[in-house]
This record gives C-alpha cells, sequence and structure tokens, in this order.
C-alpha cells in the first residue's frame, strides 16, 4: 500500500480520500478549511495543518496530489509546496488545468528534479462509489510507481484509467472529454426539449427516457441520470436556465481552431450555454427590432 498527500478536500478531494483509505491506502490530508481535514481524519486520513506539514510527514519519494480548481490556485499551492520536496517526489494535478499551464508547470518541476503527474479525473460526485475515469499524463516511470493509486480510484484495477502520453496529454484528452460531454449534453436537452413541447401528445419525459435507457443506441450513464432528473422534477421547476461552464469546453474550441479541426457541434453547446446567461438577451431583442423595421411585424413588449 501507498502512502499519499492530498491537498485540497472539497467534495471530490474527500470521496478520493475516503476511496483511498478504505482500499488501505496511507493519506495524509490537507485543505484551507480545518473542517474538511478533521472530516476526511473521522474517515481514517491523517490531518496536517500546512502543505509544509503535509510534506513533513510523508516518506521519500513523495506522491502529492493536489485537487483544487484550475489557474492561480494550482500555481499559489504548488509554489508553496515546491520547497518542501526533495529531488524525485512527484505532484499530481488530478483538477481540470488547462494542458498549456501544465506544461508549463512541468518545466519548472523538472528544473528542481521534481515529477509532474497530470491525471485529468471524470466521475463527479459518484466516483466514490462507481470509481473514477482517469486519463494520465507523465513520465512512465512515476506513473507506474504510483500504479496502486490509481488501480484503487478507478472502477476496477484494469478498467477506467491508463497513462495517454507525456506530460500533458492526461488534461488534454481530459479537455476533449470535456468538450464532447457538452455536446452530449446539449442533445440530450435539445432532444427533449422538442418531445416536451409537442402538447398533444402528452409525453412522459421520464417514460420515454427509461425506454431509450435499454437497448436504445443513445443509451448512456448521462441518459441515466437525465432520467433521474425528469422523474424527480418532470417540469424543471424552480430551475433557472443558467449553464456555466468550467473552462474546458472553450479550450477544446480554441484547440479545435488551432489545429484546423472542424468541431461545429461542441462549439455551439458552449455558444448555448453562454447564451444561457444572458438575462438581458440583447442580440434577440435586437432581432426583433430589425424584424420590425424591415417588415413592420409586432415587437412584444416587456416592462
Amino acid at each position: 500500500m501507498m502512502e499519499l498527500g492530498m491537498i485540497g478536500l472539497g467534495k471530490m478531494g474527500a470521496n478520493m480520500t475516503e476511496r483511498l483509505v478504505e482500499a488501505g491506502h496511507d493519506v495524509v490530508g490537507f485543505d484551507l478549511d480545518p473542517e474538511a481535514v478533521a472530516r476526511v481524519v473521522a474517515g481514517g486520513a491523517r490531518g496536517s495543518s500546512s502543505v509544509e506539514d503535509l510534506a513533513g510527514q510523508l516518506a521519500a519519494p513523495r506522491h502529492v496530489w493536489i485537487m483544487v480548481p484550475h489557474g492561480a490556485p494550482v500555481d499559489r499551492t504548488m509554489e508553496a509546496l515546491l520547497p518542501s520536496l526533495e529531488p524525485g517526489d512527484t505532484i499530481i494535478d488530478g483538477g481540470n488545468s488547462y494542458y498549456r499551464d501544465t506544461l508549463r508547470r512541468a518545466k519548472t518541476c523538472a528544473a528542481t528534479g521534481h515529477h509532474l503527474v497530470d491525471c485529468g479525473t471524470s466521475g463527479g460526485i459518484w466516483g466514490r462509489t462507481e470509481g473514477y475515469s482517469m486519463m494520465v499524463g507523465g513520465d512512465e516511470e512515476p506513473v507506474e510507481r504510483m500504479r496502486p493509486i490509481f488501480e484503487a480510484l478507478a472502477p476496477s484495477p484494469d478498467t477506467g484509467w491508463g497513462r495517454v502520453g507525456p506530460t500533458g496529454a492526461g488534461h488534454f484528452v481530459k479537455m476533449i472529454h470535456n468538450g464532447i460531454e457538452y455536446g452530449l449534453m446539449q442533445a440530450y436537452a435539445e432532444g427533449f426539449a422538442i418531445l416536451a413541447a409537442k402538447d398533444e401528445f402528452d409525453l412522459d419525459l421520464a417514460g420515454v427516457a427509461r425506454i431509450w435507457q435499454h437497448g436504445s443506441v443513445v443509451r448512456s450513464w448521462l441518459l441515466d441520470l437525465t432520467t433521474t432528473a425528469l422523474e424527480e422534477n418532470p417540469q424543471m421547476a424552480g430551475v433557472a436556465p443558467y449553464v456555466p461552464d468550467s473552462g474546458e469546453g472553450r479550450w477544446t474550441v480554441f484547440e479545435s481552431i488551432d489545429l484546423d479541426v472542424a468541431a461545429p457541434i461542441i462549439g455551439l453547446s458552449l455558444m448555448r450555454r453562454i447564451g444561457s446567461r444572458d438575462e438581458v438577451e440583447f442580440s434577440d431583442r435586437l432581432l426583433s427590432a430589425m424584424r420590425n423595421r424591415f417588415g413592420g411585424h409586432a415587437v412584444r413588449r416587456v416592462d
């Protein structure tokens, strides 16, 4: 069994810690929120008061998994952590970092003799029980050394994870994975919206979804989750039509442009998410005004 440091004990980091502890691994946790540390300690992990304290509790070669939001939080965490590590130690970034940031950080680590392994991690809140899908990038030696950790977190030791390439490749593959996810979600949402609009058939959307769950070419885990959502709230009552994005879809579209690879579905699904946040809907208002100007069509007024 392995010893691992886990920095970032939000819902996903805490769930991963619990899964590792249950598998017999020795995990030392740290979070800026002391209550988060206390919760994982209650579950069998060891706690720490700082990243320096966490590193001090680990035997060389150290393995420290970072599970914090992408961007500046990752940079700040690594800046605080690196002085407490020794050459040969490994940092694993399990968040949704932009792969170009990962390549930059890998150069910093290499200059001081440290390994950076990037692990694109999918599974969300269900990974705790179902296992996580992990797309791993990094040098072969540290990835192989980490095998017991990946096997414990995956759905099974031989499924749901693998080294996809050198450092940066893991986050790149996860970025594309999330871009595909945008398109799948948008297709399901649009299809069920059309079904809901057909008033004359009074369709039971959850019932339709249950049929599609078995034997249909569109069956999927995402459809299973959609079915549950429709069963619990058929009219989506109280749900605001506001869909955020955490960056991966944008990065996927940027990459498709850089590589001259057409990706209209992913691009349009991203635009739809962005459009959902436009409370003023200026473009639609302007369209209505233009239609009135050239065709004399009525403009619906609002207070």
